[in-house]
């Protein structure tokens, strides 16, 4: 079976999706951390309850909702790309690059599961305790 390789549109943008697989879930984790927990403290050091004349919670809970959808996309590129990669490596393809891929998507599927689980209990964090508590 011969197949041909990828031309350089396909290679860049597989780069491109595998390099969100992997670093996805860290961008969005750090999005989530400066946008939920600073929101929540500079709107309580100013005395109010509203950001942007929408109520403090609602924003918080965007700024934990939208990141964990961002890590969640990233695990399933990541997790697609392993089973890509896993399917390249059983018809006996011993290219190195594709050794690497699925090495990054193997750290991409667990990177992005911590991620996800740090930004859900932060969200829980932020949204159970009452803002502003002295």
């Amino acid at each position: 079976m011969t197949t041909t390789p990828p031309g350089p549109r396909a290679r860049l943008t597989g780069g491109v999706l595998l390099w969100y697989g992997v670093l996805g879930g860290a961008v969005a984790w750090a999005v989530h951390v400066v946008a939920a927990w600073g929101l929540d403290e500079l709107a309580c050091a100013a005395g109010s309850d509203r950001v942007l004349a929408m109520p403090l919670g609602r924003v918080v809970g965007l700024a934990v909702i939208v990141p964990a959808l961002v890590t969640a996309g990233s695990l399933a590129v990541a997790a697609l790309a392993w089973r890509r990669t896993a399917r390249a490596q059983a018809t006996g393809t011993q290219d190195r690059a594709y050794g690497r891929s699925r090495m990054l998507a193997v750290v991409g599927v667990w990177v992005n599961l911590l991620f996800l689980t740090i930004i859900v209990l932060g969200g829980v964090a932020v949204l159970v305790l009452p803002p502003c508590q002295l």
